[in-house]
């Protein structure tokens, strides 16, 4: 891992510094502690010495050093398990920091990056990337920084007692790095193809998963099955490739680790044969020498978390990367909304440079209070045209106003504090009544719910479930009717009272029962609000001051319904047509299959 991904992570993480100085203490004193055992084996080797040769040593000597030797070993297990108590928390506190600095970035992104990722990527990069920095850390902390300090300690040591010993060592570190760095770099190139295939596993799991209902309908178990079989075979062989490139490279580690060593036990052993040094300063070098060894034996293990940890923080980092939406502009204000006036002067717009324009020079106003609708087919920038005034685009030509205030130069919040939105698709959160239709201010009064509620015609079906305003809806309101959520959804939009409103194709999913229920509820909605509705059935739009007609990505029309409504080839007079023809269907039983499919 790159010592500036060490750094960053710091970084991001300072708030945690009590944690990393605690620990940075107790791995030194550990590493000192460590010490101890093989300096009590020499003065006891030398001592068992000097008393088979005839000199007088007390057994007093003998205790006190193994007492010594015994109280290091005592000190250091209760040392190691809070220090190893530290890095556990550690580690979980920087799981809980990075999970939150990611969700919060996530949440400050534009609409744009969402666009072009799936659910399972994004939540396969949050578990993949943090838990193995994590892990990373907390192996670094409990394991590696305590074996790596002790080899520094040791190498000084050896130094001082035979430096023929310490050069041999030093001269492994650099060859044991080097060798490390080609697995590395071999390992890092094949995880980054498994992470990308793990992603698109991850991403149709999850799809199939959310779209169950859809899997079993049209009974395509097995072909999920076998899009996600098959990916897994893939990262399977990968992943085997991986292992026995890294294995081969492990294997040039350790054999030249064996043959240095090979080395240093045959000097040690010959310099005691020698009497150059003596048989206590042998058994001192060789343990000192073995403790070198551990952090280099341990270092395969140490190394594939730090592998692991780079491609995962590459990812964090890149999503870290990612430019949010927050206007930096010194001249950004807040969004101050008086009358509720909307205007769209001479707006284009297109997703990227190579794609076509989705709108071109689209100018329209709408009064204060009046109410809009947006008429077309599929795909002419109906809802691209909403999406703009909520600023989840921006526009690549022209500007929107709101009370004369340009929109590029408020801040996003404000922007949508005053604008509600209703969704064709509902849009509800798993939870309780209550938390969805409060969603916007969760702390207001129980009574401001239930007035939003019995405007939304909601409340008498809400009164009916089990605990009421409390009942769970389950995931995205499984538990309703369509109806019944469309007007929760209603109801969530009457409670925040904002003074711009957007309905997008709010009743196109519903039978007409449930429409009729839900058109009330909208028409209390609307009073007082500027809005701007997206609909292609009249029963939506009979009612509003002003249509406007979009094809291609222009206005092809505007007026009001009653001077739309003649209008020959228009697309509004199209939509009555259609409409009266589809009733005149379903009343005298006429099966012709004309434009009537057409959506407008």
């Amino acid at each position: 891992m790159d010592m500036k991904d060490i750094i960053r992570i710091f970084q991001y993480s300072w708030s945690l510094r009590r944690y990393y100085i605690s620990i940075g203490f107790f791995v030194v004193v550990t590493a000192l502690l460590n010490l101890v055992t093989p300096f009590t084996l020499k003065f006891i080797v030398d001592g068992l010495v000097a008393l088979v040769d005839g000199e007088e040593i007390s057994m007093g000597y003998f205790i006190v050093l193994v007492s010594i030797n015994f109280g290091a070993s005592i000190t250091t297990t209760f040392i190691s398990n809070f220090s190893g108590y530290l890095g556990d928390m550690l580690s979980v506190k920087l799981y809980s920091l990075l999970s939150k600095k990611y969700f919060e970035h996530l949440l400050s992104l534009p609409i744009r990056y969402f666009d072009d990722q799936t659910i399972g990527k994004i939540t396969s990069r949050l578990d993949r990337g943090i838990s193995t920095i994590s892990q990373m850390m907390q192996s670094f902390a409990n394991n590696f920084s305590g074996l790596l300090l002790t080899s520094v300690f040791t190498l000084v040591i050896l130094a001082y007692y035979s430096w023929p010993v310490a050069l041999f060592l030093i001269f492994l570190f650099p060859l044991y790095v080097w060798i490390t760095t080609l697995s590395s770099r071999a390992w890092q190139k094949r995880q980054i193809t498994i992470n990308s295939d793990m992603d698109v596993s991850q991403g149709r799991f999850l799809e199939a998963i959310s779209q169950m209902r859809a899997v079993k309908a049209f009974s395509r178990g097995l072909y999920e099955l076998n899009l996600f079989s098959n990916k897994r075979d893939v990262i399977e062989q990968n992943t085997r490739d991986q292992s026995v490139e890294w294995h081969k490279y492990d294997i040039m580690r350790r054999l030249s680790l064996n043959v240095i060593f090979l080395g240093i036990y045959a000097y040690i052993v010959f310099q005691a044969i020698t009497k150059t040094i003596t048989l206590g300063e042998m058994t001192l070098l060789i343990q000192l020498a073995t403790q070198v060894q551990f952090p280099l034996f341990a270092a395969s293990f140490l190394i594939d978390n730090l592998q692991k940890a780079q491609a995962g923080s590459r990812d964090f980092f890149e999503v870290i990367a990612q430019k949010s939406e927050v206007r930096q502009s010194k001249n950004v204000r807040k969004l101050t909304v008086t009358k509720g006036a909307i205007e769209y002067r001479n707006v284009s717009f297109a997703y990227s440079t190579e794609t076509n324009k989705i709108l071109s020079d689209v100018s329209f106003t709408i009064k204060p209070g009046e109410k809009i609708a947006l008429i077309g087919q599929s795909g002419e920038g109906k809802t691209t045209i909403a999406n703009l005034l909520l600023g989840f685009y921006e526009p690549t030509k022209g500007s929107i106003y709101i009370d004369e205030q340009d929109l590029s130069q408020v801040t996003l919040e404000s922007l949508r504090e005053a604008i509600a939105m209703v969704f064709q698709d509902p849009l509800l959160f798993s939870g309780t009544v209550k938390e969805n239709i409060t969603y916007a201010r969760p702390d207001s009064r129980r009574e401001d719910m239930i007035r939003a509620a019995n405007i939304a015609n909601a409340d008498g079906f809400i009164s009916q479930l089990p605990l009421g305003y409390d009942s769970e809806i389950g995931e995205r309101g499984l538990k309703l009717s369509g109806g019944q959520k469309q007007r929760i959804a209603i109801a969530r939009a009457i409670f925040k009272d904002a003074p711009i409103l957007i309905l997008d194709e709010a009743t196109s999913s519903l039978d007409s029962k449930a429409e009729i229920a839900v058109q009330e509820a909208l028409e209390h909605l609307m009073q007082g609000r500027t809005t701007m509705i997206i609909a292609h059935r009249f029963s939506t739009i009979k009612n509003v001051d002003t249509i406007i007609g979009i094809k291609k990505g222009t206005i092809a029309e505007i007026g009001s319904p009653s001077s739309l409504a003649h209008k020959k080839n228009g697309l509004y007079a199209e939509l009555l047509e259609l409409q009266s023809s589809a009733l005149l269907s379903k009343k005298y039983g006429i099966t012709s299959q004309s434009e009537s499919q057409k959506k407008v």
